[in-house]
């Protein structure tokens, strides 16, 4: 909102002068370029930590109760995949998630900081709306360029190992058949579902560790936060982001799922689960959620912030 003239500005539309645009153009691109490369480096050191308990979490969602339910809880699930398939089964769709993971958090914080230098103060800090608003932004764009097509190849690539006769030989074939028999359409099944997840974790996400760092610098703003207390910020700023739409999650990955084309749309999927399975199926894995959302976060940002340090220390900005 301007004061001014109490005129609604949006939060994602920059409001640049003929001074600023002048000499701050080169600038501004140097702090979001750097968000991207430290957000790409991020995304794929992170996932090679916390696949394991991402492939335990999809594979209990999976495990619907109206068929031929296979696991009794996390340790089952750990235990069964491992003596079938050894500890590298763990890791099954990894290459998947690799590949994704690394663009998905380049899209995630590159476009966070370019939201972010639009949107601050004249102290560099962001108003409560607009961090909220600045991660929902970053959350819709990872969504639509990164998640919806790396989710997509991922559980159904879980879900074909868990069938009697697994179709795919590796990473390059199952793309391949995937984009053959449902064309790229079918690397894009839930991407409302996924819209609004991403939308609403980032939203939470940059709104809780922005909100937590503002507290901590108090009225020093340029006040370095301790990398194991960015890692504590992360860690709630993960769960909050785990209750709010955990329901959102499940939906998600039975839309991704090969047997995604029993459902209508993402409505009609929540449906069918709320009147075959309950409501209590929309909680489905939260417990293995909860607990690789809490680590991936808090290691994402803080692997994230020293990244954001080196780069500051040794590409100049001035």
């Amino acid at each position: 909102m301007d004061r001014g003239n109490n005129k609604f500005v949006s939060p994602f539309i920059g409001r640049p002068n003929a001074e600023s645009m002048a000499a701050a153009p080169s600038n501004n691109f140097q702090r979001s370029l750097k968000g991207i490369i430290a957000g790409g480096i991020t995304g794929g050191l992170e996932i090679c930590i916390t696949f394991p308990t991402e492939y335990v979490k999809t594979q209990l969602q999976l495990d619907e109760k109206a068929g031929n339910k296979r696991y009794d809880g996390i340790v089952d699930c750990v235990k069964k995949t491992v003596k079938s398939h050894g500890v590298r089964g763990l890791y099954r769709g990894l290459n998947v998630l690799l590949y994704g993971s690394i663009p998905k958090s380049a899209v995630r914080f590159g476009s966070f900081e370019e939201f972010k230098r639009r949107n601050v103060d004249d102290r560099g800090v962001l108003s409560l709306q607009r961090r909220l608003l600045c991660g929902l932004g970053a959350g819709v764009c990872e969504a639509i360029l990164a998640v919806t097509p790396m989710e997509t190849l991922k559980v159904k690539f879980i879900n074909d190992q868990r069938s009697a006769n697994p179709r795919f030989k590796g990473f390059a074939h199952g793309v391949r058949t995937i984009i053959r028999e449902q064309g790229i359409r079918g690397t894009y099944q839930g991407l409302t579902a996924t819209i609004i997840k991403q939308g609403s974790n980032q939203a939470i996400r940059f709104f809780v560790m922005e909100t937590c760092k503002d507290l901590y610098r108090g009225e020093d703003k340029s006040k370095h936060v301790p990398t194991l207390l960015v890692g504590l910020f992360g860690a709630v700023a993960g769960a909050a982001s785990v209750f709010g739409n955990t329901p959102v999650d499940v939906v998600k990955t039975r839309m991704q799922g090969l047997e995604a084309s029993k459902y209508k749309n993402t409505l009609d999927c929540a449906v069918q689960i709320f009147k075959h399975e309950g409501p209590r199926a929309f909680y489905k894995g939260t417990v293995p959620r909860l607990s690789r959302v809490c680590l991936d976060v808090a290691i994402t940002f803080m692997i994230y912030d020293n990244f954001m340090k080196l780069f500051n220390q040794v590409w100049k900005t001035d």
